[in-house]
């Protein structure tokens, strides 16, 4: 496999792009890299903290900063990107330049009860919703996403997909 392989994981939030991409990278052998990590450890804030102080706008042109710097790195990684990523600052452009890009289509059912059970409340666009609103802001985000997200290169729908059937589209992509 390619040393300088960048694979940059999109999708809405809780579809599973830091799990995955913990899996895919010890499976490749690739260091993994979480971009809102790599904002808080850059700007010594908490993603929640960013928006509050900041506002959402200052969040997205740190973020974008974040990610080129990351993209230009002459290393393979896997990168989970954050859900809105792909959606600002021709993020998707970017990264469908320096990477390859895979799209996580998971079920919003399955993203909305995955986020109920987890710390849903930690995520600043989410804080506060019941469960009827949590599945409503989803509808809503992917609506206003699914153009960016339908850019990816390659796109792993359902709930199940694995580290073993992306590698097998990656290496088939490798050789094209």
């Amino acid at each position: 496999m390619n040393k300088q392989l960048k694979v940059v994981l999109v999708g809405l939030p809780g579809s599973g792009k830091s799990t995955f991409g913990k899996q895919l990278a010890k499976e490749m052998d690739f260091p993994f890299l979480d971009l809102d990590q790599l904002i808080e450890e850059r700007y010594q804030l908490k993603i929640s903290e960013i928006f509050s102080i900041h506002g959402e706008g200052t969040f997205r042109d740190w973020e974008s900063l974040v990610l080129q710097d990351t993209l230009k790195q002459d290393r393979a990684f896997i990168l989970a990107s954050g859900g809105g990523t792909p959606c600002f600052n021709d993020n998707m452009d970017l990264i469908n330049a320096e990477a390859i890009s895979v799209y996580l289509d998971v079920p919003l059912g399955s993203i909305s009860r995955r986020l109920q059970t987890s710390k849903a409340q930690q995520r600043p666009l989410f804080q506060g919703l019941d469960q009827g609103e949590l599945t409503l802001k989803l509808k809503s985000l992917l609506v206003s996403r699914e153009y960016f997200y339908n850019q990816a290169k390659i796109k792993l729908s359902g709930e199940d997909f694995s580290a073993e059937l992306l590698l097998v589209e990656l290496i088939s992509r490798l050789k094209s």
